[in-house]
């Protein structure tokens, strides 16, 4: 790490920009990359760490996803090889669209296994995704947009307790990505995880969620969200459709140049993007005993707060 950009406002850190101008072994080694990510900042690298090829970039400039709300962005599912939300086009396009995903997704596979050697060991590979859109003006319903601060939580995809890690780079090859980024999440449990009710909801569960536990039981193949789980989906709708929160939460703007790579826990860090078009995205889901500061996941933050288990 050549030096980090601290953030203060009224007193309080907010997310340091961790510049990173070359990967120092040692540092893979001692595992700071990691502890940087975790206490809940950003790791920024000016310039891509890993190849993405000129046509590859210009082929993907050039591509549009379908109108249909539901699809945020041009989703890529690395287990399956599929690719959904992109407007229909010739089929030897579609498959080129195909093949650039499957190996931007395998180049920063092959990237962050070696920076994050601890985590590659129990990892999930999630979704990669394209947003060709620009941000600024998007018309998405209030859950869904990116505007407005909030930490990372995946309706279909619960993480049992894992973490969220995201790997973000800008391919425009003109425009900066602007993001908000506002507390970790460890001010906001302390401030909202009781008071809102949330917590106590998510423990007691409800009928929904004991049906599913007994139809589990028996056998069929049901899936049942965690108590965490179902914390972090209704958070990250609290914080979104909390206007008062909204306005006055301490915010830092940080603007990401064309051809710049940056990674974090978004599970951690309060975010919300302003403006920007043209980004590729991979999310890996890590497991919760491969971390380096296991007592910084929010998981354990809100067990120690409920004084109970979560996953």
């Amino acid at each position: 790490m050549d030096g980090s950009l601290q953030r203060h406002v009224g007193g309080v850190r907010l997310v340091s920009l961790v510049t990173v101008e070359t990967i120092q072994p040692e540092k893979v080694a001692d595992l700071s990359y990691c502890r940087a990510l975790e206490e809940g900042n950003i790791l920024f690298f000016p310039r891509t760490p890993f190849e993405l090829p000129e046509a590859d970039r210009a082929f993907l400039l050039r591509q549009r996803q379908v109108g249909a709300g539901y699809h945020k962005n041009i989703a890529y599912r690395p287990r399956q090889d599929r690719v959904s939300g992109f407007v229909k086009q010739d089929p030897a396009d579609a498959e080129r669209l195909r093949q650039v995903l499957h190996d931007y997704s395998a180049r920063v596979v092959a990237f962050a296994t070696r920076l994050f050697p601890a985590y590659a060991r129990a990892w999930r590979l999630d979704f990669a995704s394209f947003s060709p859109q620009e941000e600024a003006g998007r018309a998405l319903g209030l859950r869904a947009r990116n505007d407005l601060l909030h930490v990372d939580a995946f309706p279909t995809r619960p993480s049992g307790g894992d973490r969220i890690l995201r790997i973000f780079t800008n391919i425009n090859p003109a425009a900066e990505r602007v993001w908000l980024t506002g507390d970790t999440f460890e001010r906001l449990a302390e401030r909202f995880a009781v008071a809102s009710g949330l917590l106590t909801r998510a423990r007691r569960g409800g009928i929904g969620w004991s049906l599913r536990r007994l139809a589990r039981g028996a056998g069929l193949p049901v899936g049942v969200r965690s108590p965490y789980d179902a914390f972090m989906m209704s958070f990250h709708h609290f914080m979104k459709e909390n206007e008062a929160y909204q306005q006055a939460a301490a915010k830092e703007r940080h603007t990401f140049p064309p051809g710049s790579t940056w990674i974090v826990f978004t599970d951690m860090v309060s975010h919300a993007v302003l403006s920007g078009q043209y980004a590729l995205e991979q999310t890996f889901i890590i497991a919760r005993e491969s971390l380096a500061l296991p007592a910084k996941a929010p998981v354990a933050i809100l067990e120690r707060i409920a004084g109970a288990p979560m996953a």
